[in-house]
């Protein structure tokens, strides 16, 4: 997608909206480094002050990371999963836990009742995924492929508001996840009940499934 020069009326406004629309569209990737101020000023058309400021309202959303000395990069897709970044920044990893555990166990349940053979050919996807990163001992392809696996859950419910929420909450996670590698990539869970129980369409086993699947992953985080 390419950028538009800005027209006068409230530069900076239209320029943060431009910057955004990248975000979330995906033309700027998450983690990846955005374009330098003088080439943005270029392509818009404004002054690099005005981009100076758009950057900078976007870092205090957390959409962007200022790395002295390095560039700017995505942090986040939205101000919500920018707020939940910062906020699980400073979250201890069983709060995380917990509200990760609420909303992946009331997924699986909902996906099993809702759920459309393109959504079981999405989780059956996402699950060999997973199980090909852990066989290949990629663990940063194995948090992905984790959260994409439990994304494709997701939107197997069919309820925007917790697909939505669980997108932002994903972003926050990977975050989570990683930091807390050390003690998960000793220990491989298997997310083959979750998958089958939705198939099934047993919504109770779903729920079962995917308490059990917290559980072992609880153990994980408490047993070093």
């Amino acid at each position: 997608m390419s950028l538009r020069t800005a027209q006068r009326a409230s530069l900076v406004d239209q320029v943060i909206d431009q910057l955004k629309e990248q975000i979330i569209t995906g033309s700027w990737q998450m983690n990846g480094k955005i374009p330098t101020e003088t080439v943005l000023a270029e392509q818009l058309g404004v002054g690099r002050n005005t981009v100076r400021e758009a950057v900078r309202a976007l870092t205090h959303a957390g959409l962007l990371e200022c790395r002295q000395g390095d560039g700017t990069y995505v942090r986040a897709t939205s101000e919500l999963s920018g707020a939940m970044l910062r906020r699980l920044r400073q979250a201890e990893q069983l709060e995380i836990f917990e509200v990760r555990r609420a909303l992946e166990v009331e997924a699986a349940r909902l996906a099993a009742t809702r759920r459309t053979d393109e959504d079981i050919a999405r989780i059956e996807a996402a699950l060999a995924e997973r199980d090909r990163a852990w066989e290949q001992d990629d663990p940063t392809r194995f948090v992905e492929t984790d959260l994409a696996f439990h994304m494709a859950v997701a939107y197997a419910t069919h309820n925007r508001v917790l697909i939505d929420l669980y997108e932002d909450f994903s972003a926050a996670l990977r975050v989570s996840i990683t930091a807390a590698g050390t003690s998960l990539n000793k220990t491989y869970i298997p997310h083959d009940a979750i998958a089958r129980a939705i198939a099934a369409g047993d919504a109770s086993a779903a729920e079962r499934a995917g308490h059990a699947c917290m559980e072992h992953i609880l153990i994980a985080l408490t047993e070093d």
